[in-house]
């Protein structure tokens, strides 16, 4: 069951995350079309009356329109308390058909071979899941591929027409300086305007003071939308993210998801949110062991197709992975969602 905590009241909802949206959004849009279908009404009735109101033949009409009239009322519809970003990656070029080609990719980690030469490439209308249980394995190709890592065999390259934003899993030392959000974010801008790098972080629902506040004072939450906001600013036109629905709110997921599946660029990415990756990947890549298996599908495809996938996959489900947001704690409506959440159907964690 989902308690609904909008509008100064509490609606309970029985079922999981995604009955409780789509119930609560037909709502909405049904008190839009019934007062859609009023102001009609009204505008049908107006015109009537004004048009025969002087004709002596038809003045009882037009009174019994005048009353008619009176008697319609709209449906009050009250702004909801609720708050969505708005996400929207626009890359500043087109992506040519060369995006990336890995031969051979081999690394070490404290005595454990995390990757065992891989190799793949990407295409100009990928959008890769990197899923399975081997959380190390993901991130280190992720700084591989960011440059933020070296591998100790094989090789990687970018094609020419490339621009990569990378989001990692451990942003501590992005926000370990004395910085406010605004001067951070602008040294990733090409446009040095305040106003300008301000509209990006208000997309994020960072408005007014909130842009002099410091880096390193800023929640788990409110670290990750800043993130957001660089991706956005940066105009790639390839994505790498590591994990970047930890510390989100329901709506801030929401609101990546949409973002995420209207992305024109390539996107490599981790998430444990299925929603995210069943409606956004067109390609899963899992690391089993080192080795990489690489599939054109859909996530659900894949697990549909390979009963070890689906092993791995529900033995790794019974382990509570999702991380409670820290900005949950100053907003007790989320905090009950995301209880429920992760308890319930919906927005399910993917391992």
């Amino acid at each position: 069951m989902i308690a609904d905590i909008d509008y100064g009241k509490i609606q309970l909802y029985t079922g999981n995350y995604d009955f409780w949206y789509e119930s609560s959004q037909l709502i909405v849009r049904q008190m839009k079309e019934a007062n859609r279908k009023k102001e009609e009404k009204i505008k049908e009735l107006k015109e009537f009356i004004q048009r025969f109101s002087a004709n002596a033949s038809k003045s009882k009409q037009a009174t019994s329109r005048k009353r008619a009239l009176e008697k319609i009322e709209l449906d009050e519809m009250k702004p909801s308390s609720r708050k969505y970003p708005f996400i929207d990656f626009r890359p500043n070029r087109e992506i040519g058909n060369e995006v990336l080609t890995v031969t051979n990719l081999s690394k070490t980690i404290e005595g454990v071979k995390v990757l065992d030469n891989i190799s793949f490439t990407l295409n100009r209308t990928d959008k890769v899941a990197l899923v399975g249980p081997n959380e190390r394995a993901k991130t280190v190709l992720f700084q591989i591929l960011s440059g933020q890592m070296e591998p100790d065999s094989g090789d990687y390259k970018w094609g020419i027409t490339t621009t990569t934003a990378y989001f990692p899993k451990d942003n501590t030392k992005d926000f370990s300086g004395d910085e406010t959000i605004v001067e951070w974010l602008t040294q990733y801008s090409e446009n040095k305007d305040a106003t300008y790098v301000r509209g990006f972080l208000g997309r994020m629902l960072f408005a007014g003071d909130d842009g002099v506040k410091k880096v390193s004072v800023l929640s788990g939450g409110e670290k990750v939308r800043v993130m957001l906001s660089k991706l956005m600013i940066t105009g790639a036109n390839v994505l790498l993210l590591d994990e970047p629905t930890d510390h989100l709110d329901m709506e801030s997921i929401t609101a990546l998801n949409n973002g995420l599946i209207k992305f024109p660029g390539v996107l490599i990415f981790s998430s444990r949110d299925h929603q995210i990756v069943e409606t956004t990947a067109n390609r899963i890549m899992e690391i089993i062991n080192g080795k990489l298996v690489d599939k054109i599908t859909t996530y659900d495809a894949y697990l549909d197709s390979d009963e070890m996938a689906r092993k791995r996959f529900t033995i790794r489900s019974a382990i509570p992975t999702r991380q409670m947001t820290e900005e949950s704690h100053e907003r007790k409506e989320n905090d009950f969602l995301e209880r429920e959440r992760s308890s319930r159907g919906g927005r399910q964690d993917l391992f």
